[in-house]
């Protein structure tokens, strides 16, 4: 029997974050609505971080972990974002560089909106299981950020922002995948995908969303029924309530995930409202605690929901976990794996929560400051040196930790620094 899956994972949230209750306080969104977001904090791109820091951040902590003939072995990195620096250059040439990995190595980046992470995932399973390479491993990086700017004189245009600006994030999920699934052992075959082409959310310019939120809520639904119905003709005997143990979703906020998680207990389950609330409780909200930290990342949010599932939850056994995973435009795949006791410790080692405890708590004068500064390294930007020490206590919370930073922007090429 082959096993493939989940080697080792690590995520990376960022060096800074905002109580969003205090940002839709500030915006003076209405608070009722606000409150079904589900979320609590959302990490804030610095200037000096970009998908690239974030990625490099978030894979290194992994390959130090490896022997030098490991590191050697792995010969696909793909990076999966939305958040693409360049229209021709993969992000995946700039993290092959900083991670030090082998030149014999194939380098390219992935784009389906929020799909991309899963995208990569699979991509990597079957290479790894297509053995056309024996004993090679893959690294999947997906890492993305929501870096809002404003013209110092046209404070007015957050209106625009609504909804999206409290829960948008910033931040990077790092897997390895080998046949050596420490972690996360996939379930080989077991795949549900459902796409079709609907103009729900996009990025026609390269720093600004657009969409239809209601349209977005609608194609998210629709595809978790289809993708989990798709799963079901290929895996005889599952049942949507009782084979997974624990349910992942992609989370562009927790309210989302809630809803649809209500909708395929009732519809696919017949389930009644308490035991909705019930299995909401013990099967969905374990992955939700990350994410309610981070905020939406787009193709890395689904792993941060898996990480954030393997970590919380309790595995005296091994347990069956379900994936939905969903991309605006759109795609989407359920799939499913199995975690045991020893895979939640070796993932607990990374340590993701002590990493989101430790960053630094930005004030509203701090964070609206940055929308203007963060002006100097938008889409484009052909040269440019960037401030280390533009939000001081930022800076300090790093201290100890070796952490990647872009130092400039030269001539359209980007130059980094490690820091400790």
């Amino acid at each position: 029997m082959r096993y493939i899956g989940i080697e080792s994972m690590n995520a990376f949230g960022g060096t800074a974050f905002l109580d969003v209750m205090k940002l839709a306080q500030h915006r003076q969104l209405e608070m009722s609505r606000f409150d079904n977001l589900l979320m609590h904090q959302k990490s804030v791109a610095l200037p000096y971080e970009d998908p690239i820091t974030f990625g490099v951040n978030a894979a290194k902590p992994i390959i130090d972990g490896l022997s030098d003939v490991e590191k050697n072995n792995i010969e696909l990195l793909i990076t999966c974002s939305e958040s693409g620096i360049d229209f021709s250059k993969s992000m995946s040439t700039y993290i092959h560089k900083y991670l030090g990995l082998n030149r014999s190595c194939r380098l390219f980046e992935i784009k389906q909106a929020c799909y991309s992470g899963t995208g990569g995932f699979q991509m990597a399973i079957n290479f790894i299981l297509s053995r056309t390479s024996p004993g090679a491993k893959a690294l999947i990086v997906a890492t993305d950020i929501s870096r809002f700017i404003i013209d110092k004189n046209n404070f007015e245009q957050v209106e625009d922002w609504s909804y999206a600006e409290p829960s948008n994030g910033a931040g990077a999920v790092a897997l390895l995948i080998s046949e050596s699934p420490h972690i996360y052992q996939v379930d080989i075959g077991a795949n549900g995908y459902y796409g079709y082409e609907v103009m729900d959310t996009c990025r026609p310019e390269a720093d600004g969303d657009a969409g239809d939120a209601d349209l977005s809520l609608l194609s998210y639904l629709d595809c978790c029924e289809h993708a989990f119905l798709e799963y079901q003709k290929r895996v005889e005997g599952v049942d949507y309530r009782h084979s997974f143990d624990y349910l992942a979703f992609h989370t562009p906020f927790g309210g989302m995930v809630k809803g649809a998680h209500r909708t395929m207990m009732r519809k696919i389950a017949k389930a009644q409202p308490h035991e909705i609330e019930e299995d909401f409780q013990r099967r969905v909200v374990p992955g939700l605690n990350y994410c309610q930290r981070v905020g939406n990342i787009m193709g890395a949010t689904i792993f941060l929901s898996l990480a954030s599932t393997i970590c919380n939850g309790h595995y005296p056994s091994p347990k069956r976990l379900g994936c939905f995973s969903y991309g605006s435009g759109c795609c989407s795949e359920f799939y499913s794996g199995m975690v045991t006791q020893e895979g939640a410790q070796t993932l607990k080692k990374f340590n993701i929560e002590k990493e989101l405890n430790e960053r630094y708590s930005l004030s509203m004068s701090e964070y609206d400051n940055l929308l203007i500064h963060s002006q100097c390294v938008k889409f484009g930007t052909r040269n440019t040196k960037l401030d280390l020490d533009i939000i001081s206590g930022a800076k300090v919370s790093m201290n100890g930790k070796q952490r990647l930073v872009l130092k400039e922007i030269k001539e359209f090429h980007r130059k980094y620094q490690w820091i400790n």
